[in-house]
Parts: structure tokens; sequence; C-alpha cells
């Protein structure tokens, strides 16, 4: 076989030629011989003949230009010209050349077998078969064996295996003693998984040709796809012996020698390779290969990057028959981090070849892309071929988990670790368990997998989370360390133990970690923005600042620096500017991330804003419709706006987006609860502990739903449960003070809160007991609070609340006196200057507009603190520019009554009786009872 044809069955050709290479086409152009007289154009052929002969094909196709610019009808020159650009794979102008000389009266003997490899490889294998110029009939024996062998080859591209091999037979009958009849079956039969047959075949060609450095190349081909490494590896040397610059053998001998750790070897192919061929794919993918597993990201990057640069170039049909092109690219652009474009090179191959490995990065991609069924789908054609791939095992025990099929997960890696000792299988394994609700059991083989190999990063992270949630921080951090021990250069797992740092409380500690992981890799922005985040907590803003625009800097779009740095203006009290930096977050977002939106929409929530949030949502469905977390942003800003009904509608299908997955289960639960939906709650409960029985968080909200359903025998025995099993936690204590108030036993609801402020003293704690205590009479409610906000003077909820007290309670001075202590803490938080400005409006003090001007300032679209402006407008004699405030108040809110009701009186006073009426009816009508009902009432009845 030549190297013409052994490229043409490897799949690989230059795409442009060398440096070297147009540096010789430029030297013949300027001083190349000087041909004169008759035979000038026989001349100019002769060489171009004898530079194609010594493999010198950009030479060889000057020299033919040449010839043909003297003689435009010499045939040879023209079919030589061909051939050349056929070997600098300039198809398209090979196949017009090589075409033309057919036109022009060429013999199809000279052209065929060349313009067969044309065709094959630009993707046209039906061509090759149906052509007229393709009929094998009337050629020479030679010639038509050649032409048989390609169109076997084509037959099987086609995925027609039974007439490619009998098409290879025929070839074969032309001349039994031709090796390259037998070498061509060989990746045929290998395409098949059919290793006995190749073997067998190989043989019969090597005995034809024992010197062939190609039959020796073949036979390591099927001893290496065999599994037989130690053998491939002579029999590749063998072809190497023969033939030194055997580009086929020494890439499969360095890919070898690098699965089995022999860097050093493999390096010593490779560079024979990149001296030989410094284009040639494989040996790019390679030389990228080798330089990963040396921790040289940006060598390795700059390898891939320059093997898609020039694969990316041929188009697809081109190479569609050619699987290791295919297989190739897609590998690099996997590489890259680029799973859509390396998605589709995936997806061609695994046509040809179902069974072959490269099912297993297929199947990552639609792992992280959700498509969960396509990834069993080709993991299980591919374990039925390879059923002991540990690897493929674990890919398809994931994929299961995330139809949560956690059972046939499990059994699944039961059965395959009783084989063997996998730490990958042992981790999907505890996964499959934990999903499953086996907690315990699931956390044993977890920890079991991390002592086999502590580099079990899936392993390592579910312990480190179950550590954190079961406050075992010197575990997790423990398992941390080793894993960052094994792994001292991964800036991903610096960042992550700078995390766990920071959950422990060392913020010292963390802010080292994540320091050096952003001196690994300063393009790695998560451990720049986890400072920041220390920055903010150290109360460091300016400098938090610096570092999130030195991102932004660099990256101008990236949305986490502007999440962030509307979290830095959030911190400093300016919310128009946290809002524009969530605005600009949402916009510069992936196309389908819609995090930043979601972080918009909970922003606009949490200022009261909720049909504005509502907008937000709304557009982001049109990214992800079936997100999880978006259906429950959509519930929560639904049921903030009192549409419940919209709110059921989309808990239902969150309930069915979140599957028997406990944790988003729960979450759905809490809202059904907030919409007074017991029966939904308690379904999407069931299903949350279906799967994990010991889950915690939906084991307190089932006590809730126990509670609600009136089964307070059920709901104490839960909360006693929970008091035994989380002794530092003031839940079960929570639930207990529930169940002893429906019963009427303040006394007991009393003292159970008091233990859990006791437990776990917390604002949540202190604001159930400030509210009990508030039920009685006396100054035990303020006491406590007093206490309370002497040690956390920044608790701002605490203040507030106490606020409210004492303006419920007709105590407007220290009311006052209360809010402005909350305003020292946070003095752009908009509902505390709206109580204040409420306050100041009962005490007829003209400064309510100031402070309710603020209030609107830092939060517009809120009806409600427009409706205090509009109010304390009116109050101080501004009725003209109340009334204009009170209607935008009523057009943000219109199911408000206290807005109707003050709406309506403005208009009374301004003698608008017909509006007035209608304001105040609605007003009633829309409640019975609300701040200013009597008075509503009794302006409506002066009114009629």
């Amino acid at each position: 076989m030549t190297k013409l044809e052994r490229s043409n069955r490897i799949g690989f050709r230059h795409l442009k030629p060398t440096a070297t290479a147009l540096l010789g086409a430029i030297l013949l152009v300027l001083s190349g011989p000087v041909f004169a007289g008759k035979g000038k154009s026989d001349a100019f052929f002769s060489d171009a003949k004898a530079r194609f002969d010594k493999a010198d094909y950009a030479g060889a196709l000057i020299q033919a230009r040449n010839a043909l610019q003297e003689d435009r009808d010499h045939l040879a020159a023209r079919i030589l010209m061909g051939k050349a650009q056929l070997n600098t794979a300039d198809l398209t102008s090979a196949e017009t050349a090589l075409g033309g000389a057919l036109a022009a009266g060429a013999d199809r003997a000279e052209v065929v077998v060349a313009l067969a490899q044309v065709y094959a490889g630009q993707g046209k294998q039906k061509l090759v078969l149906t052509s007229p110029t393709m009929a094998p009939a009337g050629l020479p024996l030679s010639v038509r064996q050649q032409l048989l062998l390609i169109q076997g080859a084509a037959h099987a591209d086609l995925g027609d295996i039974p007439t490619a091999l009998r098409t290879i037979a025929e070839a074969r009958a032309l001349d039994p003693q031709t090796p390259g009849s037998y070498l061509a079956e060989v990746p045929i039969r290998l395409r098949q998984s059919q290793y006995k047959e190749a073997a067998e075949i190989v043989e019969k060609g090597a005995a034809l040709a024992p010197d062939s450095a190609e039959a020796h190349y073949m036979r390591g081909s099927v001893q290496h796809a065999a599994g037989k490494a130690a053998d491939a590896i002579v029999s590749y040397g063998k072809a190497i012996q023969k033939e030194p610059t055997h580009l086929a053998a020494l890439i499969a001998r360095a890919g070898l020698l690098i699965d089995l750790g022999k860097p050093g070897e493999a390096n010593a192919d490779l560079v024979v390779v990149k001296s030989t061929a410094p284009k040639h794919p494989l040996g790019i993918y390679l030389r990228a290969l080798q330089a990963e597993r040396e921790n040289k990201v940006k060598e390795s990057q700059d390898a891939l990057r320059e093997l898609t640069t020039q694969l990316d170039q041929i188009p697809i049909d081109y190479i569609r028959y050619k699987p290791q092109v295919l297989m190739l690219n897609g590998l690099a652009h996997y590489g890259l981090n680029e799973p859509e474009k390396a998605k589709q090179y995936f997806e061609v191959y695994l046509k040809a070849q179902g069974d072959a490995p490269i099912a297993k990065p297929l199947a990552q991609i639609y792992l992280r892309s959700r498509n969960y069924e396509q990834a069993i789908t080709v993991l299980e054609i591919y374990l039925r071929a390879r059923p002991d791939d540990a690897q493929a095992l674990a890919l398809l025990g994931s994929a299961l988990m995330a139809k949560g099929q956690y059972a046939r997960a499990a059994n699944l890696m039961e059965q395959a670790v009783k084989t063997r000792e996998d730490p990958t299988l042992q981790t999907v394994l505890g996964l499959s368990l934990l999903g499953g609700g086996q907690s315990d059991k699931a956390i044993k083989e977890l920890e079991k997998a991390v002592k086999l190999d502590p580099g079990q990063i899936q392993a390592t992270t579910t312990l480190i989370t179950y550590y954190q949630r079961t406050r075992q921080f010197a575990k997790a951090l423990q398992v941390a360390e080793a894993l960052n021990k094994k792994q001292s250069n991964n800036p991903g797992l610096l960042n992550m133990l700078g995390g766990l740092k920071l959950s422990a409380g060392d913020q010292a500690g963390a802010r080292v970690s994540f320091e050096a992981a952003r001196k690994l890799d300063p393009k790695f922005a998560t451990p720049t923005l986890n400072l920041a985040r220390l920055d903010v907590k150290a109360n460091q803003l300016d400098a938090a600042e610096k570092r999130l625009r030195d991102l932004l800097a660099i990256d101008p779009k990236s949305a986490e620096a502007m999440l962030e740095m509307a979290n830095l203006s959030d911190r400093r009290g300016q919310p128009a500017t946290t809002m524009e930096w969530l605005e600009k977050a949402a916009l510069n977002a992936a196309a389908r991330d819609i995090r930043f939106g979601l972080a918009l929409a909970d922003f606009q929530m949490t200022n009261g804003n909720p049909r504005t949030a509502l907008k937000v949502l709304t557009n982001l469905a049109t990214k992800a419709p079936d997100d999880f977390s978006l259906q429950l942003a959509t519930a929560k800003a639904q049921l903030m706006s009192g549409d419940v009904v919209g709110a059921k509608i989309s808990l239902t299908a969150a309930t069915r987006l979140a599957e028997f997955n406990p944790d988003l289960q729960t979450r759905v639960a809490e809202l059904q609860l907030a919409v007074n939906n017991v029966a939904g709650a308690d379904y999407s409960l069931g299903k949350a502990l279906s799967t994990q029985p010991n889950y915690l968080p939906a084991q307190i909200l089932r006590a809730e739903v126990d509670l609600r359903q009136g089964n307070l025998a059920a709901a104490e025995k839960r909360a006693r449960e929970l008091v035994a099993k989380l002794p530092k936690s003031a839940t079960g204590h929570v639930l207990l003070a529930q169940v002893a108030t429906i019963r009427g036993q303040s006394t007991e609801a009393l003292a159970a809160l008091r233990r859990a402020h006791a437990t776990e003293p917390s604002t949540d704690t202190f604001l159930r007991l400030f509210n009990a205590l508030a039920l009685q009479k006396g100054t035990a409610a303020t006491d406590f609070a007093a206490q309370w906000l002497k040690q956390h003077p920044g608790d701002v909820l605490a203040h507030s609340r106490l606020g409210v007290h004492h303006a419920r309670a007709n105590d407007l001075q220290l009311a006052k006196q209360t809010f402005l202590a909350a305003l020292n803490v946070a003095p752009n938080r908009s509902e505390l200057l709206n109580s204040l400005a409420n306050v100041l409006i009962r005490l007829k003090d003209p400064e309510a507009i100031k402070v309710a001007e603020k209030a609107v300032q830092n939060n517009p679209g809120n009806g409600m603190v427009l409706d205090t402006l509009g109010w304390a407008q009116f109050q101080n004699g501004q009725v003209g520019p109340g009334l204009a405030t009170l209607r935008k108040a009523r057009d943000l809110e219109p199911d408000h009554p206290e807005i109707h009701y003050h709406l309506g009186t403005v208009l009374a006073q301004m003698g608008q009786k017909a509006q007035a009426v209608d304001e105040l009816r609605l007003a009633l009508k829309l409640a019975t009872e609300f701040p200013g009902s009597d008075k509503a009432a009794e302006l409506l009845a002066s009114l009629k």
C-alpha cells in the first residue's frame, strides 16, 4: 500500500502546505529551472513527476501548472496536477482537474482511482458507487482492484457491511496475491468489533508481505482493539522499524504509551510525528493529551485550539465517513469545553459505530444538557459490547439517578462492585443510595470510595456537603484537604477548600485558599468573586469594588461580576444602583442562563414589587419554560400579587419538574402551604419522603401539614423526634409551641418558644418569642426586645418589629425612635422609611413627606410606598400632588383597600363625590377590615 493509499484509509491529509513547502514553492518560482525550446511543457511535466514521486506535492503542483501554461492540452500534466491537489487536500480543485482531464479525453484508467479517492474524501460515497465513471468494467486488472477496494470502503461507510465485504472479496479474486486486498478488510472488521475475523484476515495479508510496515501496523491495530496492549506495542514497533516515518504506527503507539503512563516513550514518537507531519491532527491531539497529563493546561488548550481551527475548516459532509476525523474534532471541542460543537461530531461518528467508546463523552454531554434518555440509550448500546467498562457503568448509573430511578441505579452499581473494587462505581453506588433515601448506607459507601481514592471529586463533594449540613466541619475540611493534596494544582479545588474554611468561620484561611486559586489561574474568576465577597463581609467595600471592576475590565460582559456589584450596591443601601447592576447581569447572561433574571425578580419581590417581578419571570419563561426555579419564583410572585389560583398552577408545574428530588419537593410544599393548599403540600412531601424517608426538612414540614390537618398527636410526635434528633436546633421546640397554641395551651407554647430561642438564638426565634410575649400584658415583650437589641444592635428586623409593636400600642414617639435606630443600620431600606413616614403622619410631623419621598426614591415601583407619600402630602395640605401620587399607587396596587380609602378621601375633599363614592365602595368590597375601614364606612355614608 502506497503512502497515498494509507493516507486515504486513515482519513487525514494536511489542509494546506507546511511553511517549508510554501517556501519551496516560492523558491521554485524565483529560481527554478528554466526550460526552453520545443519540449518546454514536457520538461516542466518531467520535473513535476519527479517531485511527485518524492512526495513533494507542492512543488509538483507548481511545475504541473507551468506545463499547462505552456500547453493547455497536456493531459498528463492535468492528471498529475489533480493527484497533487488530492495529496494536499485541495479536493475541490482535484475534482475539477481530474474531471477536466476526463472531459478532454484522458484515459479513464489513469484517472478513476484518484477521482474515487477525491469523492470519498469529500463524503460523496454514493458517487463512488453510482457514477458511470466509477464502473469497474473495462479497466485494467490492477486499476479495477484498487477501485473495488475504494468502493468496498464506501459501502462500509454507508453502513452496508455485507456488500462492502463482497466487493473486497471481488477485488481479492482479481489477484489473491495482493496483500492490500486483505488489509483493506481489517478496518471494516474492527468497526464491527469482529476482532477474531480481523485477526485472521490480517495474518493472511501479512503472510503475503511479511516485511510490510503496513501489515505490522494492521496487526497492531487488531491487537490494540482487542485490549492486547503489550502485543500491539511490539507490532507497532516492527512497523516503525520497517518504515521509521510510518505516521499511523507512530501515532497509535504514542497514544497507547500515554494510556499506559509512559510519557517519555510517547514523547519520542510524538517528536518524530511532529517533525514529519507537524499538522497531522492525531499528532496534535496526542500532544494536547500529553500536555494535559503533565498539568500543562495552556499548552494542552493551545494544541486543541490548533486542531479545531484546522478541522473545522472541513465541511462535515466531507468527513462524515472519516470516523477518526469526526472523533478527533469532537474530542478536541470537548476538551475545550465546547459541548455543542463536540456533540455534532460524536453523533455522526456513532451513527456508523454505535458501540464505540465515544459514547461516553457524548453521554456526558447529554447529561449536562439534561437529555437523560439519550444518555441512557447510547450507554446501554455501548455496554452491550463492553459490559465491564466501569466508566460507562458509572455514567449509566448517573443518568438513571438523574431520571429519579435510584433503585435501578443502586442495583446496577451493587452488581458492578461485587466483581471489582472501583472507587468510581463505589461513588455512584453511594449517590444512588443517597437519592433512594438510604442516607446512612450511602455515606458509608461514599466514605469507602474516598478511602480507595481521595481524588474522587463527586464522592468528596457529596461527603463535604453532608458533613456541612450535619455540622461536622472538621470532617468536611479533612476530606477536602486530602483531595487538595492529591490535586494540589487544581484551582477549582482550592476555591472549594476556601469555601469550606469560610463555612467553618476561618475567614483568614479562606482568603489564603482563594488567593492561591487565583494565582494558579488568573483567568478563573470565581476565586476573585469569593475574595470580593470576603471584602464585603469585612466591610472593605472599596476593596471589593476594585476587585470586581478589575474583573469587568477583563471581561466587560461578566454577569457574575455584575451580580456581585449588585450585592455590593445593596450592602451600601443603593437600591437604584443595585437594580441597574441586576438588569445588566440579566442582559449579559448566557442565552439559557436564567439565574440573573431570577435574582432581578427576587430583588423586585423583596422590595414589594411582585407585579414587576412577574414581568421579568414571564420573559424568562421563553428561555427555560421547564425550569423548576423559574416555576417556583413565579408561584411566589403570583402569591405576593394575590393571584392564588395562578400560584397553585405554577406550583403544580413545579411539583412535576421536581420529580422525586426531596429538596425541591420540600421547597414546593412550603409554598403550597402558603397558598393554603395543604393537600398539595402533603403530596409533595410524600414524594420527597418516598425517596429519602429521613430527609429532615421534609419531616419538619410534614409536622406543619399535620398541624394544618388537625392531626395534633402526629405533629407533636414528629416535633419531639426532631428535638431528639436535632438537640441544637430550635425546629422541634417551635413545632411544639405551635401544637400547644392550637390546643389553647398558651403557657406551654410560651415555654416551648423560650426553649427554642435558648437553644438557637436567632432573629427567627426572637421574632416568634417576641410575638408571643406581645400578646401578654405588661412590658415583657419590650424588655425582651431591649435586651436582644443591646446584644444585636444591627438586627434590622428586630428593630422593625419592635417599632410596629410601639405603633400599634400608639406609643408613637417610641415607634419613631425605634425606626430611626433601624435606619441608622440600614439608612436606605424603603420598608423602614415607609414605616417611619406612617408614624410621622400620625404625629402630624411635616417631615413625613421627606421620609416618604426617600422611600419612593429607593423603591419607585411599590404602590404601598407611593400610598404613604400621597397620604402624607394630603395630610400636609398638598392635595393636588397627593391625588396624583395616590392614583399612581392605585394603578400599581389595584387590589389594596387602604389605597382606595385614601384616594376616596382626597377625592371627597376635592368635591369629586361620584369618584370618591366609587373608590370607597371598592375599598370596603375588597376587605371589611383594614386600617381606616371604620372611617371609610363613615365617609361613604356621609356622601350618599
